[in-house]
């Protein structure tokens, strides 16, 4: 019987369509994306899953799926699957990193950016009408705050975190960062949490969501950032409290902030963030560029075909399980 593989959503790049040549491929074509409550019956019978960050595996579900063999995630960031469930049965779990470090690297220096000088602010400003019905300028006319120059504080200093750092370099800006574990950076201070949040005029967040790191940005560490920061998030919402945050800006005692995640996502409409106009927002666009996601989408696929046929994967979460 041939092998039946489920692909969550129609994906970009070549090398998906060579996976159709060594199994049964079925690809949900939407609308939308996969109902979390279509996923079980999507994957039931499956051996493999290439999936997106938008589609939760947990527990439960990968209990529920005694012929599931391999996932194949088409993402970073892993926290979307139980990866403990998987590795307890031997399962191996393939992702996309590296690809990404330079776009995403991007996506960040343009929120610190945009929140820095108010674009978001100014944009609305222009499309609404206002500066043709209120026709001035002043010296303080969108005054926004000096990038150059300033505080870059890192939170993680992974690869997406040195690529933030070079560009600030390039800014004449002092990089300062906290990281788990120690890593020395050319051009980066190293400094306990406390400092970078007490010293950072900009604070951008670059860690994995984990147990440990869920949370870490709460309303205590949040009010010991330096007063007039700018917080920049392009990794996990979870990190950051965002009624915490909210506060803080809404208070004027933190500037602006550049947020690309959320603790849920997509954004409900209660989501305090959505109402502040010192707050740049991203639906998680953080990779997306054409080219990258293509190159995402190849090594997902690749890791897949691997797989399949009873190779490592590439790139694997877990390769304890090649181990037993």
């Amino acid at each position: 019987m041939e092998k039946k593989v489920f692909v969550t959503h129609e994906l970009p790049g070549e090398v998906i369509h060579q996976l159709s040549g060594l199994c049964d491929v079925n690809v949900w074509l939407g609308p939308g994306l996969l109902p979390a409550e279509g996923l079980r019956e999507e994957l039931a019978g499956c051996e493999g899953v290439v999936c997106l960050l938008t589609d939760h595996m947990d527990h439960a579900l990968i209990e529920s799926l005694p012929d599931l063999r391999f996932v194949s995630s088409m993402s970073v960031g892993v926290d979307h699957v139980d990866v403990a469930a998987l590795t307890a049965r031997g399962i191996p779990l393939g992702h996309t990193p590296g690809v990404l470090v330079e776009t995403t690297a991007d996506t960040a220096f343009a929120l610190l950016l945009a929140a820095a000088r108010r674009v978001s602010e100014a944009d609305r400003f222009v499309r609404q009408g206002e500066w043709r019905r209120e026709n001035r300028w002043s010296p303080d006319f969108f005054t926004g705050k000096d990038v150059a120059g300033a505080t870059l504080g890192l939170i993680g200093l992974g690869a997406i975190a040195q690529a933030v750092a070079r560009r600030a370099q390039a800014f004449g800006m002092r990089v300062v960062a906290w990281n788990r574990t120690a890593r020395e950076v050319p051009g980066v201070s190293n400094l306990p949490l406390e400092a970078v949040l007490a010293e950072s005029d900009f604070l951008s967040v670059h860690l994995a969501l984990t147990a440990e790191t869920r949370g870490l940005l709460n309303a205590a560490r949040i009010g010991s950032m330096k007063p007039g920061a700018v917080l920049v998030n392009t990794s996990r919402g979870g990190i950051v409290d965002e009624g915490a945050l909210a506060a803080a800006l809404s208070s004027g005692r933190l500037y602006a902030a550049g947020i690309d995640v959320f603790a849920e996502e997509p954004v409900p409409v209660d989501n305090p963030l959505l109402y502040l106009p010192n707050v740049v927002l991203t639906p998680h666009i953080g990779s997306a560029t054409a080219l990258t996601r293509a190159r995402m989408a190849d090594i997902a696929a690749n890791n897949a075909i691997a797989a399949l046929q009873g190779k490592p994967m590439p790139h694997c979460v877990n390769p304890e399980v090649y181990a037993r």
